[in-house]
């Protein structure tokens, strides 16, 4: 018996169509100004330190303390990390 090794054309529902596009979508690289690319790092620490000091002030906190915590913990994560990959990078440019 013979087989092709021709592609058949794939068939995508709706909802493998949208995913497909959204992957697209979230991986596509974007350009911000120069400006605000350099104060992405501090704008996400300085959210960190907003989020975690309004937690000092909340007075029903059952159910919002949780999520401005993780909110606080989420936002120095992603300042740190974005704040030494630019470092990293610098320090990788001025070597060569």
């Amino acid at each position: 018996m013979l087989s092709s090794a021709a592609r058949k054309p794939l068939v995508l529902s709706d909802t493998q169509q949208i995913a497909r596009e959204t992957g697209k979508l979230v991986s596509r690289k974007i350009w911000l100004p120069k400006l605000l690319y350099d104060a992405l790092p501090y704008f996400y620490l300085t959210a960190g330190f907003a989020a975690f000091f309004a937690t000092l002030y909340i007075s029903e906190w059952f159910w919002v303390l949780p999520h401005y915590l993780l909110f606080s913990a989420a936002c120095f994560h992603l300042g740190l990390v974005v704040y030494r990959r630019r470092r990293k990078d610098a320090a990788a440019d001025l070597s060569n």
